[in-house]
């Protein structure tokens, strides 16, 4: 009951920057996907909360999460929260790695769970976790990726590099709209490892009931779809989460973002190797200094939402506000970028595992 309590609390944290549709009164699209993800994630959870101003952005990032990680497939529920929580850590999200390893701790265990959170990917004991960990951990990196693991099928494949994409999106996103911490950051060690088990039990419906694959397509639009995401095809309900997604974000970017700046990230995006961009925003300000203010804005927080989503603060916000004030504007060029990395990610993982 307690945890429950907490667990209610704790995962109701506040979205910043933009005002969420309530729940009570959220209508078409937002309430289509609202109602999806209450029945299936026992209540409306932030990161869909964060989305909701631009309606067809939050039926794709519903889609691209539920199809590939929530479902029913070939691989294990608990290998895909592992695989969740390694991007997680990659991308500095403290928030979606505590929502993870809490989804670890009923499905893989609390030793398990920990060694993820903690990156000691190498304390894993399950070999063929430590494996698969040990690839997603670093799929964003072209001069550092460890191999997937051998064995798997074109299914398999698809399916983890789905929640690899998914979650590549989502990480970024979250860093720029939710609060830092899922959990209190000042519990001790103890205290929080047992907080993680006990929301893990109140979790344990979630985690373990099973979802046809396909329930959220039809909140997106029929896309075809693009040859660089050819890796999802082994799994059709990917394959279309994927397809509807990337149409939805193209059209979001046309809403706000000037061609202009689409190309630059575009072009700056083809020669990221994946490594992280330090502490300095330097390399980001001297690539937009020729920019008119109101792309300049535009194209700093897009810029730091795909490669260095934790620097995105109030003031790259507030800037960004001055030209463009609207929620639905700040989410639609926000997803774009979070979007252009994790699609390009994608595309090279299955690059590198053809090889």
């Amino acid at each position: 009951m307690v945890a429950g309590r907490v667990a209610s609390s704790v995962i109701q944290r506040q979205v910043r920057y933009v005002s969420p549709v309530p729940a009570a009164s959220a209508t078409g699209v937002v309430a289509e996907v609202y109602a999806q993800v209450a029945d299936e994630m026992r209540l409306v959870v932030p990161p869909a909360l964060m989305h909701s101003p631009s309606p067809d952005v939050l039926a794709a990032y519903w889609a691209l999460v539920r199809e590939p990680m929530v479902t029913v497939g070939p691989v294990d529920r608990g290998t895909k929260e592992a695989v969740a929580a390694a991007v997680s850590v990659a991308n500095i999200c403290p928030y979606c790695a505590d929502m993870h390893t809490v989804g670890m701790y009923d499905l893989s265990g609390e030793q398990a769970a920990e060694a993820v959170a903690a990156d000691r990917l190498q304390d894993l004991v399950d070999p063929a976790l430590r494996a698969v960990t040990a690839w997603a951990r670093t799929a964003h990196q072209l001069d550092d990726a460890v191999p997937a693991p051998p064995g798997l099928t074109a299914g398999d494949r698809a399916e983890l590099l789905g929640v690899v994409v998914a979650f590549h999106y989502l990480t970024r996103m979250v860093n720029v709209f939710l609060a830092n911490f899922l959990l209190p950051p000042g519990l001790a060690p103890w205290s929080r490892r047992r907080l993680k088990q006990g929301i893990s039990r109140v979790m344990r419906p979630t985690l373990r009931d099973p979802r046809v694959p396909g329930r959220s397509l039809d909140l997106l639009p029929t896309a075809p779809l693009p040859p660089e995401a050819s890796w999802a095809a082994p799994r059709p309900a990917v394959a279309a989460a994927v397809a509807g997604a990337h149409q939805v974000f193209r059209l979001a970017a046309e809403r706000t973002v000037s061609a202009e700046v689409r190309d630059l990230l575009t072009d700056y995006l083809a020669g990221w190797r994946g490594a992280e961009t330090g502490i300095s925003t330097a390399w980001c300000e001297q690539l937009i200094a020729d920019l008119p203010p109101a792309d300049r804005a535009v194209a700093r927080l897009c810029l730091l939402t795909a490669v260095a989503s934790y620097q995105v603060d109030g003031e790259v916000v507030g800037e960004f506000r001055r030209h463009h004030p609207t929620d639905r504007s700040l989410v639609d060029a926000a997803a774009w970028a979070a979007w252009s990395a994790s699609a390009l990610i994608g595309t090279r993982q299955a690059a590198l595992s053809a090889r």
